[in-house]
């Protein structure tokens, strides 16, 4: 396994929409077991493979405490469920920064796992959050895209100053 380089808002790549994964070779399994390892080392709670700039719809996450209950979600397709919620997100491609979104408090959903089996699942709270935070980078969106153009232009500034320091 090996640690892989995550990208960085305003990175035009994280924008790039992925493709759907229709084979299945072992190198699927390896690219979600580097997406783990890089995820825990960041450390994050979930990794989507644009992030780290492979453009297909793969996911990784785990909200458990001790890093102990991974999920690799290929193809993941979401059923939100009752209320919109609002939670602090944070992102590993915007790093420092943290804010308030609206997300479905439930989900399920569909999705393959690195051998192409079909996978359904129901998801609450953290797990939930997380899970639509990561779908969202398969898509090209941040969860800055989620607040006004003025928080935007802040946090972008923010970022910039804090590369520039760096």
């Amino acid at each position: 396994m090996s640690l892989l380089r995550i990208l960085h808002h305003p990175d035009p790549r994280l924008r790039t929409k992925a493709k759907a994964i229709t084979e299945f070779p072992p190198e699927v399994a390896t690219l979600a077991a580097d997406m783990l390892e890089t995820m825990y080392a960041a450390p994050g709670i979930g990794l989507a493979a644009t992030q780290v700039d492979v453009h297909q719809r793969l996911i990784v996450v785990d909200v458990s405490e001790n890093n102990d209950e991974p999920y690799v979600l290929i193809n993941p397709t979401l059923k939100l469920i009752g209320e919109n919620i609002p939670w602090e997100e944070g992102c590993l491609s915007v790093p420092g920064i943290y804010e308030t979104v609206q997300r479905s408090e439930h989900i399920e959903v569909s999705a393959q796992d690195v051998t192409g089996k079909e996978i359904t699942m129901q998801a609450s709270g953290i797990l939930a959050i997380c899970i639509q935070h990561e779908c969202d980078h398969l898509d090209g969106k941040l969860f800055v895209d989620y607040l006004s153009s003025l928080k935007r232009s802040r946090i972008n500034k923010k970022l910039k100053k804090n590369k520039e320091e760096a």
